[in-house]
């Protein structure tokens, strides 16, 4: 069975930037995404990226997209909530995880924030930036 060491040397290898929030929680700081979060609940691995806050009108629309994307473009993770946030998720059984798995789920959510996000803007009220620093707990 994996444990969190083995999280934690992925982590190294990955040569990602990160910062150990508490056992069993990491945040990733990717290039140009500061909020990629990645814990062990059980034996599972997840993955959270948070996209972009959600707007206040047209979310009918954004849900749409969302779950079109869902069904079209993402193949392992999703889109979703999370409370007043959009998100991406992906999660792994541990037991078998190899670092080449954990290389692959960060590198898709990271191309996918890259590839949706102008996209997934347009339903915000306000223009942000890609999110850059707002570190999940």
């Amino acid at each position: 069975m994996k444990t969190a060491e083995d999280i934690e040397s992925y982590l190294m290898k990955l040569g990602t930037p990160y910062e150990q929030m508490k056992p069993g929680l990491w945040v990733l700081r990717p290039e140009g995404h500061e909020n990629l979060a990645v814990s062990i609940a059980g034996g599972v691995v997840v993955f959270r990226l948070k996209v972009m806050d959600c707007p206040q009108s047209g979310k009918e629309a954004l849900y749409r997209t969302l779950l079109s994307l869902n069904t079209n473009d993402m193949v392992h993770g999703a889109f979703g909530l999370e409370q007043d946030a959009v998100v991406i998720v992906h999660a792994l059984e541990l037991e078998n995880l190899d670092f080449n798995e954990f290389q692959a789920v960060v590198d898709d959510m990271t191309m996918a924030v890259a590839k949706h996000y102008p996209a997934l803007s347009k339903y915000h009220d306000v223009r942000q930036s890609p999110p850059a620093s707002s570190p999940v707990a």
